[in-house]
């Protein structure tokens, strides 16, 4: 199962770019680079290199591409696509509202507002709590604001905020039960 962790999968990156002052750890032990001979390398000051070292600062692979280039070497992160782990209804979810981001435009937004404005009054009368609350108010936003792209961002997404829209969507109502079945492939 996938874990989710700022809106990406921790299996979307190979493990050494999550350990971004081990692998300067080791450059620097290849290469019998001193911290302060680093700092003098790159600019960044020697205490500050030494809480690198100690994972006490947090910092880019913009920054580690930096360092390690006074060193003659270079980062690369390898990125690959990962299919993540939903439930059957997150999945089935996700189907229907993808089918919805084909649709969507400024136009059919229009058309489509008085059904979301009325899902949108029910939604806020039954749902409780949070992250709920505020996902409502999110989608009262992007739908007030006719925020296309944004919706679309929702309607698609594989994050875990996007999923949680999902959850309170109030897009219900916009697709028949023939297009839905269609959709859905028999698995209703």
């Amino acid at each position: 199962m996938l874990t989710f962790r700022d809106g990406y999968s921790s299996s979307c990156y190979t493990s050494p770019v999550g350990d971004r002052d081990q692998i300067l750890r080791n450059v620097m032990s290849e290469t019998g680079t001193s911290q302060s001979e680093l700092s003098r390398l790159s600019g960044v000051h020697q205490p500050s290199v030494s809480q690198i070292l100690s994972g006490k600062i947090d910092f880019s692979d913009e920054q580690l591409d930096r360092l390690l280039s006074g060193m003659g070497y270079r980062l690369e992160v390898t990125r690959h696509p990962v299919k993540p782990d939903l439930t059957r209804s997150e999945y089935r979810s996700w189907k229907l509202h993808r089918f919805l981001s084909t649709e969507l435009n400024r136009s059919t937004l229009q058309q489509w507002r008085p059904t979301i404005s009325q899902n949108m009054l029910r939604l806020r009368d039954r749902v409780t709590g949070q992250p709920h609350q505020r996902n409502l108010r999110h989608w009262e936003e992007l739908t007030d604001d006719g925020d296309v792209p944004g919706l679309r961002r929702i309607l698609i997404g594989l994050d875990r905020d996007s999923i949680e829209m999902r959850e309170v969507s109030p897009m219900t109502g916009l697709i028949s039960q023939e297009e839905r079945r269609k959709i859905l492939g028999g698995s209703t």
